[in-house]
């Protein structure tokens, strides 16, 4: 047994021994000869270096796709900036446009409403053929805008068919409208 516990002290020596003399080759720099090896040199197994590169190509490939939706969303706002642009002058268009529908409505009425009291002034038998070469439709326009006295007055001056053809078109101009 003594020879087994000294073997085992023996051995425990040069362990601790050859330890210490690593020790001292750290500190010293005799181990700054060995050259630093990369991640890609550590790395001996095929399915991890292929794995890596996997995961490469995937960072890559998240790279690029985040480059795409940041000039998508530049893009978009750009486009959203010059649609509500657009829009502005759409509204300021119609705007506008609305303003001169209305001007050219007022103008018509303020024609059409001449028109009426020049026909009212006229005596029944001068206005009468006037009429009668009018559109039913047209000479019912008149007709119906103009007082009920001097309207009449040129109703009884007109052919009977034409005055028919007339007062037809004027009574049945509401007929479509709501009752209620």
């Amino acid at each position: 047994m003594l020879l087994i516990a000294t073997l085992f002290a023996a051995s425990g020596a040069i362990r601790f021994g050859s330890g210490i003399a690593q020790a001292f080759a750290t500190d010293t720099g005799a181990q700054d000869a060995q050259p630093v090896q990369t991640a890609e040199e550590c790395i001996s197994e095929p399915g991890v270096m292929l794995m890596l590169k996997e995961v490469q190509a995937r960072e890559k490939k998240l790279r690029e796709g985040e480059q795409l939706l940041s000039d998508r969303s530049q893009a978009i706002a750009l486009a959203e900036k010059r649609i509500e642009d657009r829009l502005a002058l759409l509204v300021e268009a119609e705007r506008n446009l609305s303003q001169t529908v209305t001007m050219a409505d007022q103008a018509a009425d303020e024609d059409v409403a001449r028109l009426v009291t020049v026909y009212e002034n006229m005596k029944p038998k001068e206005a009468a053929p006037l009429f009668a070469a009018m559109a039913p439709d047209f000479a019912a326009g008149f007709l119906a805008r103009m007082r009920p006295d001097a309207s009449a007055a040129v109703m009884a001056a007109l052919e009977p068919q034409v005055a028919y053809s007339i007062s037809v078109i004027m009574a049945g101009r509401n007929a479509g409208a709501p009752q209620e």
